[in-house]
């Protein structure tokens, strides 16, 4: 009888010790206060405009647009990419792609530039349940279908770098598709999830072991990539070998769910992010009207030595779920996962 009643005694401090943890690890008791040194310039009327793409050499910026609450809800509609030009003030979006023949519903993109001012443009796609990277070329406000690239390796591809035309790193934010092993990695925070290369011939793993691999990026001055692990709240940081392959360097616990990571002119990393995962998943499931949004900068020099800033927070109010911050001259463009516009900040 008493080692029925010790079990049992284990067995509940289990449950209140998962309970604890998972609401501790997924910032659900930090408090939401709003706060920015700045104003609200515009709100953009575009659905779900999860990642940004800046162009500073020629002033435009590349979005992607998905209506996830209408696909969740049961009304899917074909997502989009838009070009904005940034030295028209009236940041009026252009949709690029309006003669797709196949479904497309994007989510995180990269672009790079060739010597003939082209950019090929890579694009990962949660087309019914068919995960691709979809390429492109753009040309000034001109967009060209190239190919769909296909993989075994792309089990829950979430974003794409590019280190030139052929080749990229994409990220996968789960190594787990349904079932416990999904709900392990979610709640429980399993590092699962992984970095993939693919080297214009093949693909292969070169980072596992990360808690919801998300936004990637990568520094061509200092030959770094950067990879998100929202659910560990951390940043991980690596080295590239001129073969693809990738030595870890370190961690930078960033304190918030971070999401796409980018780089401003001076070198500044920015990030769109979820302050508390918990009501950031009650949102994308539709059972909360609204979820807190946070925007940080990480100034990074070297291996451990770094500084963090909070730009942005917001309580959902003003704008849902961040995912992605950029910057251009004064103003800051932040999107977010599924709302139904996004933001033009501008700073003081």
């Amino acid at each position: 009888m008493k080692k029925f009643i010790l079990a049992c005694v284990f067995f509940l401090v289990a449950i209140v010790f998962f309970v604890f943890y998972t609401f501790y690890s997924t910032g659900f008791f930090r408090d939401i206060e709003n706060s920015f040194p700045g104003s609200i310039e515009h709100r953009i009327q575009l659905p779900g405009v999860e990642d940004m793409q800046i162009s500073y050499e020629d002033d435009f910026m590349l979005l992607s647009s998905d209506d996830r609450a209408s696909r969740r809800d049961g009304s899917a509609k074909q997502g989009h990419l838009y070009y904005m030009d940034l030295t028209n003030t009236s940041f009026e979006p252009i949709r690029l792609t309006t003669d797709l023949t196949f479904p497309f519903f994007p989510h995180g993109i990269s672009m790079i530039r060739n010597a003939q001012q082209v950019y090929k443009v890579f694009v990962v796609n949660h087309a019914n349940n068919s995960q691709s990277i979809e390429v492109f070329d753009l040309y000034q406000d001109s967009l060209k279908y190239v190919q769909t690239l296909k993989d075994a390796s792309m089990v829950s591809p979430n974003d794409v770098v590019a280190i030139d035309e052929e080749r990229f790193y994409f990220t996968n934010d789960h190594g787990f598709t349904k079932g416990l092993g999904k709900l392990g990695e979610e709640y429980l925070g399993w590092a699962v999830s992984n970095v993939v290369y693919f080297d214009g011939n093949t693909y292969r793993e070169v980072a596992d072991g990360i808690a919801y691999a998300n936004g990637i990026n990568f520094d061509f001055k200092r030959n770094k990539l950067f990879v998100a692990s929202p659910r560990n709240f951390l940043v991980k940081v690596f080295d590239r070998r001129d073969n693809g392959d990738l030595d870890f360097v370190e961690n930078i616990d960033c304190g918030t769910g971070v999401d796409n990571i980018e780089f401003s002119p001076d070198g500044k990393i920015w990030i769109g992010c979820h302050p508390s995962l918990l009501s950031f998943t009650a949102y994308a499931q539709g059972n909360k009207p609204i979820a807190p949004s946070e925007i940080i900068t990480i100034d990074y020099r070297n291996r451990g030595d770094y500084s963090k800033e909070i730009v942005f927070v917001d309580d959902g109010e003003n704008m849902s779920a961040s995912s992605v911050a950029v910057v251009y001259k004064d103003y800051i463009f932040a999107g977010n996962v599924m709302d139904d516009h996004f933001l033009i900040l501008k700073k003081e």
